[in-house]
């Protein structure tokens, strides 16, 4: 990829021509060159996603930077560790970028799938059959997530209220039980929980594909971004990243094993949880109207103030 042999020359070749530093930054030396060896990028992430697909494909093997994992339950903590200066960059559903509205962080990058694992689940035997039903009913989904901006898109298209539904704001471990114990009448949720829950006998009430983007975006700190060491250590994890959703793709069943191994979901729910493989797609308008309807949709329901996604977009990467 573009930016990958640009950041190791900076790493192993101008970065170690010198060994004084005039930022006071020691990846930095005097002569503006960066010594990728001394850049620790700190990354979020979630259940069994972007650590293990790139162990799994190879590309971690020869990274010339340090890496800090740290494990969200969701996209929404993500955007809070980034915005706390905790971590450096994060992978995430098309919500958690916008739920806030504009923050200390950047859109850097954007994937996509068909929106095939983002469901709303109702039980085997309930009397749920349209979108319209939710009305009076209890809904589980995580707060800011891809699964609640699903669920606000779907309810806005059938014509009901956020204000006439009982939205429970769960994240998956607790939505599971809930919805499991009959505690709520339906469960908005993304792979590989819906993965998980269809294979145990949850129907799906409506599906996210043909309404919803299926987009997912790496966010980074404005602060990582300011930093020009870590800006040419993030440029080469992105490519490894977009390599690595390639060899997933490529790899479909070995990625399954592995991802079932890592995250402790039933290999068939493994399996079928690869439909929501990333894509790496450009930053363009088309990406730009799809948030904005997004955005349109949680400003309707009176969830988020207004605002334009492309002031919270970075290109930077995009070559």
């Amino acid at each position: 990829m573009k930016f990958k042999k640009i950041a190791l020359v900076l790493a192993f070749g101008l970065g170690l021509a010198s060994c004084s530093s005039a930022s006071g930054d020691p990846a930095t030396n005097a002569d503006g060159s960066i010594d990728l060896s001394k850049v620790t990028l700190n990354i979020g992430d979630q259940i069994a996603g972007t650590e293990q697909v790139l162990q799994a494909s190879g590309e971690l093997d020869d990274v010339p930077y340090k890496i800090e994992w740290s494990s969200f339950t969701s996209g929404p903590p993500q955007i809070e560790a980034l915005n706390a200066g905790q971590i450096d960059f994060a992978i995430t559903g098309n919500t958690p970028p916008i739920i806030g509205g504009p923050t200390n962080t950047k859109v850097v990058s954007a994937y996509n799938n068909d929106a095939l694992g983002d469901v709303i689940l109702v039980a085997p035997d309930s009397s749920i059959t349209s979108v319209a039903d939710l009305a009076g009913k209890k809904v589980a989904v995580a707060r800011g997530s891809s699964a609640h901006g699903h669920l606000i898109q779907q309810l806005e298209k059938a014509g009901v209220s956020v204000d006439d539904v009982e939205i429970n704001l769960l994240q998956p471990s607790d939505a599971k039980a809930a919805f499991q114990n009959g505690q709520v009448d339906a469960w908005a949720v993304w792979d590989p929980y819906s993965s998980q829950a269809e294979l145990e006998g949850a129907q799906v009430l409506v599906r996210g594909a043909g309404l919803v983007s299926g987009h997912g975006f790496g966010v980074a700190s404005d602060e990582a971004l300011d930093d020009p060491a870590k800006e040419a250590a993030l440029a080469d994890f992105l490519d490894r990243v977009a390599d690595s959703y390639e060899w997933a793709e490529d790899n479909t069943d070995e990625w399954a094993t592995i991802f079932s191994q890592e995250s402790g979901f039933d290999p068939e729910a493994s399996q079928l949880n690869t439909r929501s493989l990333r894509h790496q797609v450009p930053l363009d308008e088309s990406v730009n109207t799809y948030q904005n309807a997004l955005i349109d949709a949680f400003v309707s329901a009176g969830l988020v103030e207004d605002f334009n996604f492309e002031d919270t977009v970075d290109t930077r990467f995009e070559g």
